[in-house]
């Protein structure tokens, strides 16, 4: 299949008539970069692929993509839990790049600009980031994605404790893999999406890529997996496909708010007025208290916490709304993020302090914690209710 230049971790191969240079490298490694400017330098490539999709390609080149960010948008298409996963990751890969005194995705940055100055072309060979994260928010419960998302929290606090150990492992992974080790022993489905199905996207991209020679530069970590399946033909629209939601995540969405007014409606019928008022004031304090609390934990506007305290009885009675869309519009509202927010949000999201501080990253923060209380609320007042029977 190929032979490999195990001094400059290369691996040659061939694809039909195209000759391919693999050049595995290390995110966090300033002998990449140099790696990746020789190697392209000498060869001479027809094309250079590299593994980014274009949102991580914008978010390297383009440091003000941040302004264009429309926040309500992001919650009425529910997209909170991938925009703030999305953040945690970049600020982890930006902190460990100040630590290390190199550029986020240099390497990467390296290898467009030396295909620039030779007029190769130029292939983003990576599956959309947000693709990624939507396959595993599809596949994943509520409580797997709070674990995905404390993870990706507890990143902010451990880069100073990170060792030298620590970063030559880095240099072998994916960094989102480096970052979900720990949820990824409980959860295997994660490495399927994000490694295995990424291995076979870019094995596919770069066999298909235009010229005769191409250099390809991918993280270190996805080079064994290109070499597994780079004999095989691989339908790249179907990695690129949202899964379907679960038919019983489907059924339980509209069962359970059913079984909530079923039950309240018996206390009502059956248990007498008294009864079925009790069991009403439990399911409202229950849900009202415990997602305002939520949205008090991520320091809130007071107009919004009110919103999260009224919101959550009714909208965990109704599968279509969540009671933290509806506190995260009002915060919108309320806080008004000015551009200096969008302007400070590199900087903003280094710190656990910074995503409390700034508005846009408050407001993502006020749809988790609120979904979040008013859910323990749901399964708080179901035994409380059942009890007055």
């Amino acid at each position: 299949m190929g032979t490999t230049d195990n001094s400059n971790m290369i691996q040659h191969l061939k694809h039909g008539h195209k000759e391919f240079l693999i050049v595995g490298t290390a995110h966090v490694s300033k002998e990449s970069t140099d790696l990746v400017r020789t190697t392209i330098e000498e060869e001479k490539p027809d094309t250079v692929c590299v593994e980014l999709c274009d949102s991580r390609f914008q978010s390297i080149r383009h440091k003000n993509r941040w302004q264009d960010m429309n926040i309500t948008k992001v919650i009425k298409e529910k997209k909170t839990f991938l925009l703030l996963s999305n953040l945690l990751l970049a600020s982890f890969q930006k902190r460990i790049a100040d630590k290390l005194d190199i550029q986020p995705g240099a390497e990467m940055i390296q290898a467009i600009d030396s295909a620039d100055s030779l007029e190769a072309d130029i292939i983003l060979a990576d599956r959309d980031i947000r693709i990624t994260l939507s396959r595993i928010w599809r596949v994943t419960g509520l409580w797997d994605k709070l674990k995905i998302i404390f993870q990706l929290a507890l990143s902010l606090g451990n880069v100073d404790e990170i060792t030298k150990e620590d970063i030559e492992k880095m240099k072998q992974e994916d960094m989102l893999q480096s970052l979900l080790s720990e949820v990824e022993k409980s959860l295997p489905v994660l490495r399927e999406i994000l490694i295995d199905e990424r291995d076979r996207y870019l094995a596919q991209k770069i066999k298909m890529s235009p010229g005769e020679k191409i250099v390809a530069v991918v993280g270190a970590g996805h080079v064994p997996g290109i070499l597994k399946y780079w004999e095989e033909e691989i339908d790249t629209r179907v990695l690129e496909e949202i899964p379907p939601k679960r038919k019983l995540t489907g059924v339980l969405k509209w069962l359970l708010p059913s079984l909530i007014l079923a039950l309240l409606l018996f206390g009502f019928f059956y248990g007498g007025r008294s009864t079925g008022t009790d069991m009403l004031t439990w399911w409202v304090m229950a849900n009202g208290i415990l997602a305002g609390l939520g949205a008090a934990l991520a320091l809130a506007h007071p107009l919004t916490i009110l919103s999260a305290v009224l919101a959550a009885p009714l909208t965990s009675l109704n599968p279509l709304i969540a009671a933290g869309w509806v506190s995260g519009l009002v915060e919108a509202f309320a806080s008004r993020p000015k551009v200096r927010d969008m302007e400070r949000l590199p900087k903003d999201i280094l710190t656990i302090k910074g995503f409390w501080k700034n508005k846009l990253t408050r407001i993502l923060l006020v749809v988790v914690f609120t979904n979040l209380g008013s859910t323990i609320g749901t399964l708080v007042a179901i035994p409380l209710m059942l009890k007055l029977l």
